[in-house]
């Protein structure tokens, strides 16, 4: 990728990322952090998710040891 611009470089791995990401998980929405506990504590099948949470959920869910990341994600209809 030599002399290409590192704007364009890091949209397409961005792209690719996001790409990954929402055809490798599953959209659990405002479920995210019930379900996050569920699956760290063996209650729920062990699967790679995503959804939302709120900062305190978030907070949370790091106090307790499960690991979460956040990554924004682009609505679906890429609008807003």
């Amino acid at each position: 990728m030599e002399g290409k611009d590192p704007f364009a470089i890091a949209q397409m791995l961005y792209s690719r990322m996001l790409d990954e990401l929402l055809t490798k998980t599953e959209d659990v929405g405002r479920n995210f952090p019930n379900e996050a506990r569920d699956i760290f504590y063996k209650r729920a099948p062990d699967r790679a998710i995503r959804g939302q949470a709120t900062e305190q959920e978030h907070d949370e869910l790091v106090d307790e040891g499960i690991p979460v990341a956040r990554f924004p994600v682009p609505p679906k209809d890429g609008l807003n």
